[in-house]
């Protein structure tokens, strides 16, 4: 299979996380998002990926076109998707205290998972922003590039808060991270 031709909307079979849509393209993998593990990012290369072809489906019935529209339209609808990413066991019950370094002005308590849920909607926000800029008809290639390897960069800041994540595969990855094609 050619996965480089593969756009949003494709369904895949994947030996491991099982079946699953595309939804999001990155430079050298793929965001699925698969019905029984949520979003997983996978290499374009991964040798356990198959392409599912509907039976009794045509291009006049179902483009990729049609379908990265309706995928789109039911992301603003509901703001993206929103992948159950399990916080850490040490962290659990956990507060955040932030302390200025003035002793008379005061601190501010915070629940580590409440930080936590609102680091894991940043991740889902730049996904939903990759995605709009992968499908984006105006953009040409180099700009869609280099916004990308702006956010790759972004994701490369936020890796100091893989230390909350409890799964490894939802950590942040920037750019030593990254694989190349």
């Amino acid at each position: 299979m050619d996965q480089l031709n593969l756009g949003i909307g494709t369904r895949l079979q994947h030996r491991q996380h099982g079946p699953g849509v595309i939804v999001g393209i990155r430079y050298a993998t793929y965001l699925i998002s698969f019905i029984h593990h949520g979003i997983k990012e996978i290499d374009k290369n991964d040798t356990h990926l198959e392409e599912i072809i509907p039976e009794n489906v045509t291009e006049e019935i179902e483009t990729h076109s049609d379908v990265e529209r309706s995928l789109l339209k039911i992301l603003r609808l509901w703001g993206g998707f929103q992948e159950i990413v399990p916080l850490g066991d040490r962290w659990k019950n956990g507060l955040m205290i932030l302390q200025p370094a003035d002793k008379t002005q005061k601190g501010k308590e915070l629940p580590i998972d409440v930080f936590f849920h609102k680091i894991v909607m940043l991740r889902d926000r730049l996904r939903v922003l990759e995605q709009q800029i992968n499908a984006h008809k105006v953009l040409s290639d180099e700009d869609k590039v280099n916004l990308q390897q702006y956010i790759t960069r972004i994701y490369g800041s936020l890796t100091t808060f893989n230390v909350l994540f409890r799964n490894k595969e939802q950590w942040f990855v920037g750019e030593k991270g990254a694989t190349a094609d």
